[in-house]
């Protein structure tokens, strides 16, 4: 098996400034994405995707590749990660390298840790998914939640649940944001992750922790000392 790591980290973050190579409990938050690969001894190749010359430094110092830069068209805030990755696999392609399967492991995970990439990937393989990616379970039960109308009034998404005790409702997850492994032929393929054929690992809640503002930062930290 040729597998290939993509780490997506462009320059133009908006709400965090520079938030792929901000420091985190002592180093730039994209090493910790760096140092699990790396240590996960899973890839052949450990690569940077960036538009950014002092995020491509950073990757390097801590032990990734930058082959190549993104082009400007995939470095704007409407492209997606999945457009980023098919133009890392095709570029490769078109240098003459083919991987099979591929993990993107986004930059601001530093919660990740080598055993879950372990635990994904002999899933991919072993159960023949397309796609697997880590997923958390729903602190509370979604069939339970509420919401506001336009006078500001309160109701149920779902008012049949009412009466509903929480141990008698199935478990709801959602993604965990930190990493997707794929069979590449099938992302170029299908352009996307989440299918018919995808599978899952399951993390604990102090695991996880999308960060999009500084108070998801902070919580990420403290997060982190709690575990470390």
């Amino acid at each position: 098996m040729s597998n290939v790591a993509i780490i997506p980290a462009r320059g133009g973050s908006k709400r965090i400034p520079r938030k792929n190579i901000r420091d985190f409990l002592g180093k730039p938050i994209i090493a910790y994405s760096i140092e699990a690969a790396l240590e996960s001894d899973l890839f052949d190749e450990i690569m940077v995707s960036t538009d950014d010359e002092e995020i491509a430094e950073v990757a390097k110092k801590y032990g990734a590749k930058v082959p190549f830069m993104r082009s400007k068209e995939n470095a704007d805030d409407y492209a997606t990660t999945v457009d980023v990755l098919v133009e890392v696999l095709q570029t490769y392609q078109q240098q003459g390298k083919n991987f099979e399967n591929g993990c993107c492991i986004y930059p601001t995970a530093p919660l990740v840790k080598p055993v879950f990439l372990e635990n994904a990937y002999e899933k991919l393989i072993h159960k023949n998914f397309n796609t697997v990616f880590p997923v958390v379970e729903f602190s509370y039960p979604i069939q339970r939640s509420l919401k506001l109308n336009e006078v500001g009034k309160v109701e149920m998404n779902w008012p049949e649940y009412l009466d509903s005790r929480s141990q008698d409702l199935p478990k709801s997850y959602h993604d965990a944001g930190q990493f997707y492994w794929f069979k590449v032929e099938g992302l170029l393929k299908e352009e996307k992750f989440f299918g018919n054929n995808s599978g899952a690992i399951i993390l604990p809640n102090t695991r996880v922790q999308d960060i999009d503002t500084k108070e998801d930062w902070r919580l990420a930290e403290m997060k982190a000392k709690l575990i470390w």
